[in-house]
């Protein structure tokens, strides 16, 4: 653009730094006020990036008012007059105070409904727009491999399929048609966080180029080449010895040369830092900031640290100008495509959490709920109980509710940012029968103090509900999120025992799980009669579960990850190698608890009549697989039907058995529907041995699931001959669902 490079020549090197540079607005304010000297002193030659102005102040209407004073200050008072990205968090909604908040991304993927996903996000956008940020860090694409990371919240799980789908639908919603009233959407971690050594956050991962290519960088793929992902953040770790944040491989061969990414590079917060301080490749904070460039991060977060290095940089002589250069022209053209040029935003009225938008996050909290075990029927509740006992730390803290990068968990609130009853209130209104409470135990502590008082309770109800599980943040009492990684996947605390307690009593007992990565279950599984997960289900947490128990929904999640029986069996993954999944331990197998797509309902569901035309397809040709759905149950209800595909013989060890295809059907009681699936070759394409992107010949089975695990009817096709690829063009399998 002409008036992009007419810009980029008028400013100094100073200026052109500034621009490659970001800073935390809690820098700009002194005793409790945006400082006109700290602007002058940390924006005189403009910036590219400000820093969470919604999430560090607190206060909806000053962030407002200082985005609109910042704003302002850089487009009168500088001499290059450029406006700044604000950036926020908005994992599961906009990170601020009211905004609404939906479950967290592991429970999103949980309903394995991409509509639903575009819809949350549409609505996210909406608001962070009407508060005048224009970029937001999500969505997570890690697949998440080892469930003691802390992070497996934050993903879309473990499949390669599900993650790109999921997060293409998250980045189309939040980006919107067009950019000026949308909000820059930021794939991250590039690439491969999902799967560190020992499921410890920032640490090494150990993968090969062709894992990496066909397993990591596929989503990332996808939503740049689909979605128009607009912005990408490097990860902390290494790979084979190259850290993400100067990996040239990465962030510029793949990404730029491969993907044609016309966007901007982020760095994660003090990545570029941590070239010299962890990972020891950077003598010091200058030479990190020239690797950082020369590899492809066009911008420092979150504050000024190593980039303003650059000037001193270019001046002797070290690095060209024109490398400055080029990350400059990418944060202008990202600044035209936002419309930033075209004058600050009007004030708005900024009200958060309509009706509209609470009923959204009700309905994403209920699709998000998976239903694990369901002995005899025994939910939905029987209308008949008179009384049942409420045991266990989440009934009467909300607090629980909520993700690590929700408004309420991220700051370490006491008191829920945005309304948000608790099961106990929710109970209290709706449950008619009697009610006996008792917290019973915390979730991390050890103690069990209030045990005795549980079990006196306990033995009052018909029935017993334990509700517990983790909580989420960055406090010392959270167990799971960013940096709380964890050795051991049984519930924290003294759960466990109080459960075993509780089962003793002989009476009907129910577990309602509200937590953030798959937990072993082992122990407990056989003493409980239902298990209900939910994972962080956001601001209508207990309505959705009440519903869910008590028949008023029907449970329709499946899990997008597998649960493993002991965390010694890590990792557990359903495509793993088929030898992986053979292979035993001395006293364990290694298949998982519950494994991935796995779900029940309270309806049944009839798989029948497989048919794959043609028996035979060229590798640009499709094949078309159906089949009939039927609802043989008594519930109106909805099943997530799952397409998977397993090449019999193939020139290099492919995954045992791979996602290609899923749809969410709803069903009506003795309803039947014909199910189609459009399957691409193209989307079968590996890398082979050469390392060349392939659609290999050979015999290639399908296999139609309720789960991974659970396989109903099963089929082949043929691909007639090998095609070598320069580049993935198609994705995603298309479906159709006939009504009769």
């Amino acid at each position: 653009m002409d008036k992009i490079k007419e810009i980029l020549d008028s400013l100094s090197i100073e200026e052109k730094v500034a621009q490659l540079s970001s800073v935390y607005i809690t820098d700009l304010i002194e005793n409790g006020k945006l400082s006109e000297k700290k602007m002058e002193e940390l924006l005189k030659n403009g910036i590219g990036h400000v820093c969470r102005v919604y999430g560090a102040t607190g206060d909806n209407r000053k962030a407002r008012e200082y985005a609109r004073e910042i704003q302002k200050f850089l487009t009168e008072k500088t001499k290059a007059k450029i406006p700044a990205i604000f950036h926020e968090e908005c994992l599961s909604g906009f990170m601020t105070e009211k905004a609404t908040n939906f479950p967290q991304m592991i429970g999103m993927a949980s309903t394995w409904n991409p509509s639903l996903i575009e819809k949350m996000t549409s609505v996210i956008r909406k608001q962070m727009r009407k508060a005048g940020v224009h970029q937001g860090l999500s969505p997570v694409l890690d697949i998440s491999y080892d469930p003691r990371w802390g992070r497996v919240e934050e993903t879309f799980g473990e499949d390669p399929y599900l993650v790109s789908r999921m997060g293409f639908s998250y980045v189309r919603g939040l980006q919107g048609k067009n950019l000026k009233e949308g909000i820059v959407a930021t794939g991250k971690h590039f690439a491969a966080h999902g799967f560190s050594e020992g499921g410890r956050n920032q640490c090494p991962v150990h993968t090969g180029e062709r894992e990496l290519r066909d397993v990591f960088l596929l989503p990332f793929e996808v939503c740049v080449k689909r979605a128009n992902l607009f912005s990408i953040m490097n990860a902390y770790h290494e790979i084979d010895g190259i850290p993400c944040a100067c990996s040239e491989k990465l962030l510029t061969d793949i990404l730029r040369k491969e993907w044609k990414f016309e966007g901007i590079v982020v760095s994660d917060y003090e990545a570029v830092s941590m070239l010299h301080t962890v990972h020891k490749v950077a003598s010091d904070k200058t030479q990190a900031a020239k690797l950082a460039l020369i590899a492809g991060i066009d911008i420092e977060l979150p504050r000024v640290g190593c980039y303003q290095n650059l000037v001193n940089l270019v001046k002797s002589g070290e690095i060209s100008e024109s490398i400055v250069d080029r990350a400059v022209y990418r944060v202008l053209y990202t600044k035209f495509k936002l419309g930033l040029f075209d004058g600050i935003q009007e004030e708005i009225n900024i009200e958060f959490d309509s009706k509209e938008e609470r009923k959204l996050a009700y309905r994403c909290a209920v699709e998000s709920i998976v239903l694990l075990k369901n002995k005899n029927r025994i939910l939905p509740l029987d209308k008949k109980i008179k009384s049942v006992a409420l045991i266990g730390p989440a009934f009467d803290n909300p607090r629980l509710y909520f993700g690590d990068y929700g408004y309420t968990a991220h700051l370490g609130l006491e008191k829920c940012a945005v309304e948000c009853k608790s099961l106990l209130e929710v109970f209290k209104e709706k449950f008619r029968g009697k009610i006996f409470y008792s917290k019973g135990c915390e979730v991390k502590d050890k103690n069990e103090e209030y045990f005795e008082d549980a079990i006196e309770k306990a033995r009052m109800g018909e029935i017993i509900i334990f509700a517990g599980g983790e909580s989420s943040g960055f406090g010392e009492k959270d167990t799971v999120g960013e940096g709380k990684d964890s050795h051991d996947l049984k519930l924290p605390g003294s759960q466990e025992e109080l459960i075993l307690k509780l089962s003793e009593l002989g009476k009907p007992l129910i577990l309602i799980l509200i937590n953030g990565r798959p937990l072993v279950l082992t122990d407990i599984h056989d003493k409980v009669d239902a298990i209900v997960e939910c994972w962080f289900p956001g601001e209508e947490t207990a309505n959705a579960i009440f519903n869910i128990i008590t028949g008023r929904e029907v449970p329709s999640g499946k899990l997008p990850v597998s649960f493993p029986k002991h965390s010694g069996q890590i990792p557990v993954y359903y495509h793993r190698k088929e030898i992986s999944k053979e292979k035993k331990y001395v006293y364990l197998d290694s298949s998982p608890l519950f494994p991935f797509g796995y779900g029940l309902s309270y309806t049944e569901f009839k798989y029948s009549s497989l048919e794959i035309s043609p028996e035979e397809i060229e590798p640009s040709e499709n094949v078309k697989i159906s089949f009939y759905l039927e609802n043989t149950g008594e519930f109106k209800g909805s099943e997530i039907v799952q397409l998977y595909v397993r090449k019999k013989y193939s020139s290099i060890v492919l995954p045992s058995i791979s996602l290609k295809g899923f749809e969410k059907v709803k069903i009506k009681p003795g309803e039947k529907v014909k199910v189609e699936f459009i399957l691409p070759a193209e989307i079968l394409a590996f890398h082979s041995e050469d390392m060349k992107l392939t659609i290999e010949e050979g015999d290639y089975e399908v296999m139609i699931g309720s789960s991974s695990n659970d396989i109903k009817l099963k089929g082949n096709f043929r691909i007639k001959e090998s095609k070598k690829m320069r580049g993935r063009k198609k994705f995603f399998s298309r479906v159709k669902v006939i009504k009769l």
